[in-house]
């Protein structure tokens, strides 16, 4: 991956968490890595365990940045967030599995869609 497309994930993830704060969210880890894999944010908001996949592209050419978010990528996301639950036993919250997709150019977001139960475990 290029240092260009890392920035611009960076960045796009940093437009995340600034959404998600001022929906309310409290944000818990950003990029939690495991053996099984990466969760881009996980966030606590009311009663709910928000496991969150930021997905930032610069255009729409190639589609929508969710649709990026495949069932392999799925797959390793509900397996990295079992991983967290059994760490952090929060089973006082109900997990949900969402998308942010951000199309941007690294200094100004044109579009930002929070998709909510993206997929389920």
């Amino acid at each position: 991956m290029t240092e260009r497309r890392l920035k611009l994930g960076a960045w796009g993830e940093d437009q995340a968490v600034l959404y998600l704060r001022q929906k309310g969210a409290k944000i818990l880890h950003r990029n939690y890595r495991t053996p099984v894999g990466e969760i881009d944010i996980i966030a606590r908001y009311k009663k709910l365990l928000l496991f969150i996949e930021v997905k930032t592209r610069r255009s729409a050419v190639c589609g929508v940045p969710a649709e990026a978010v495949g069932p392999v990528k799925q797959r390793q996301i509900v397996r990295t967030a079992l991983w967290f639950l059994q760490k952090e036993k929060l089973a006082n919250l109900q997990p949900r599995f969402d998308v942010i997709s951000i199309l941007g150019d690294g200094e100004n977001v044109m579009a930002l869609e929070l998709i909510e139960n993206a997929f389920g475990a």
